[in-house]
């Protein structure tokens, strides 16, 4: 009996973290590994999935399709010079792609259910644009990049509080007098009254138990996975601990802390040559770690990983040993 179809959204609070490279290169190390995988530029207006991938962006796709040329979905997956391994564009060189009504991005979002492959990476946009969150929402589990720099981790902790609002916001429209007290609270927030989930729920819980009550039970289930790269040691990762504890108290999320990336200077040097990291410098540290990330996939990622911070911590010190 064969797999089901695994799909990871990856975003970013932010630009710069490398999660573009990280995507297309775990789509490597998952097909290397034998499953079938499909990496989609899901970054509209911005792709660029495929200079990781070392493919020319010259073939239809997103934009394309979306814009009605006559074009299946399937049919812009291109099979790449690795085994298992197909890509499918973004905008390509179709311009106003950014923002697309919701209509066509529910239709896309059928479409990439339908892909028939053991693993789908999808490699969102940067930031926390309706596109973007809606993609991140596909699934439960999805994978959030960020460095230890202090503004990309306030930025992932922003894209996820977006996210969950983004959630509230849909959760709501049920009752149009929570919904209506939802958005009094935004704006109180941008006065100076920050607003969380937890205090968000209450009040929908003063006005309609029942619906606060499914809502809670509805954002429990989405279990978002941290990576963090470019990291220079495995002792950076004791901030796990304290945005574990305020992701729970102020996002009553249950976030997991996935995965390390050493710092690399091999890094840059394949990027310049437009050439994908697994490929040109396989044995350089931060190719070995993204291997070691597409193992954990395998093995944990629709299962569960570890509910403790100190976990991630804990492994990396041990492959810093061997």
């Amino acid at each position: 009996m064969a797999s089901p179809t695994t799909i990871i959204p990856i975003a970013s609070g932010k630009g710069g973290v490398g999660k573009t490279l990280l995507a297309a290169n775990l789509a490597i190390a998952l097909a290397r590994a034998g499953h079938t995988t499909v990496a989609v530029d899901l970054d509209l207006g911005g792709s660029n999935l495929h200079t990781y991938l070392g493919i020319p962006n010259k073939h239809p796709g997103i934009g394309d399709f979306l814009k009605g040329k006559q074009l299946s979905f399937r049919s812009l997956a291109l099979p790449t010079e690795i085994p298992h391994l197909s890509f499918v564009p973004g905008d390509g060189k179709t311009p106003f792609m950014a923002n697309i009504p919701p209509e066509q991005r529910r239709l896309l979002i059928q479409e990439i259910m339908a892909i028939p492959a053991r693993y789908v990476l999808l490699d969102l946009g940067a930031g926390s644009s309706f596109n973007t969150l809606n993609f991140f929402g596909i699934t439960h589990r999805a994978m959030v990049v960020s460095t230890f720099e202090t503004a990309a981790i306030m930025n992932f902790l922003t894209f996820l509080r977006n996210f969950m609002f983004r959630l509230l916001t849909s959760a709501f429209k049920k009752n149009p007098q929570v919904h209506d007290q939802l958005f009094n609270a935004f704006r109180q927030s941008g006065l100076g009254k920050p607003a969380t989930v937890t205090s968000l729920l209450d009040m929908a819980a003063r006005l309609d138990p029942g619906l606060a009550d499914d809502t809670r039970q509805r954002l429990r289930s989405y279990r978002p996975r941290i990576l963090f790269n470019m990291g220079e040691n495995p002792e950076e990762l004791q901030v796990c601990v304290s945005l574990h504890k305020s992701i729970q108290t102020h996002l009553g999320l249950d976030a997991e802390f996935f995965g390390f990336i050493r710092y690399d200077d091999t890094v840059r040097r394949a990027a310049r040559s437009n050439g994908a990291l697994l490929q040109e410098f396989p044995d350089c540290p931060a190719a070995r770690c993204i291997t070691a990330l597409a193992a954990r996939i395998i093995e944990h990622w629709d299962t569960g990983w570890s509910a403790n911070p100190d976990s991630l911590r804990d492994d990396t010190r041990n492959s810093y040993r061997q």
